[in-house]
């Protein structure tokens, strides 16, 4: 599942991995926790070098709690830490660099030992996952995704958002070659959902539903 900010993907993600039974997995959370961790150890995140040797040196494990994937780094999960301003910055730092995207390529594709995955990102179907027949574009009108950020509590230049990820060289946000792209504006989660389920059924995957809707 990759899509702009405030398209709805997490939120998308969660409910229709609880809808299917599969491990989810925020590919944003990783980064932000190596935005975290550079915080904390005093590395610059805007040196692209130091971040990558972060990536080499610091200890991490996965584990899978209640269908969901945390990335522990030497054996904490940092989850409250993960969503302050701080942390948010250096993150959009640190997601630019190459060979920290590298790394966290390899670290999500190694998610598939929890088994079945809904996992969401920005380069989820394009470059850590490019051979799943199963991928979404999640957009929705600027104007609501602007107001979804604001009920969060978040003003944030989206726009800018987009074209920062779409531009970067490492691993830009685009759609991935095959996927169905969804425009939720005005749509309910469960809705959206629907269209999922149903694109996946015409692909010829057996659904079962273990959630009520």
């Amino acid at each position: 599942m990759d899509g702009t900010s405030a398209s709805g993907k997490s939120t998308t993600s969660k409910h229709l991995a609880k809808l299917l039974g599969f491990v989810y997995v925020d590919t944003g959370a990783m980064y932000r926790t190596l935005g975290w961790y550079c915080l904390r150890h005093k590395i610059d995140p805007a040196n692209e070098k130091a971040a990558a040797t972060a990536c080499r040196k610091w200890k991490t494990t996965l584990e899978c709690v209640d269908k969901q994937v945390n990335l522990l780094v030497d054996g904490v999960n940092p989850a409250r830490e993960l969503r302050t301003p701080e942390v948010s910055s250096a993150t959009s730092l640190i997601a630019a660099v190459p060979k920290v995207r590298d790394w966290m390529k390899k670290k999500q594709r190694e998610c598939i030992q929890f088994g079945d995955l809904v996992m969401e990102g920005r380069d989820i179907g394009t470059n850590v996952f490019p051979e799943t027949d199963f991928k979404y574009y999640l957009d929705a009108h600027l104007e609501e995704r602007t107001k979804r950020r604001a009920a969060e509590g978040i003003h944030e230049n989206l726009a800018a958002r987009d074209q920062r990820d779409s531009q970067r060289a490492a691993a830009p946000l685009m759609i991935a070659l095959g996927a169905k792209v969804i425009n939720n504006s005005g749509m309910t989660i469960p809705a959206t959902c629907d269209i999922i389920i149903a694109d996946m059924q015409a692909k010829g995957a057996k659904v079962e539903l273990v959630a009520a809707k």
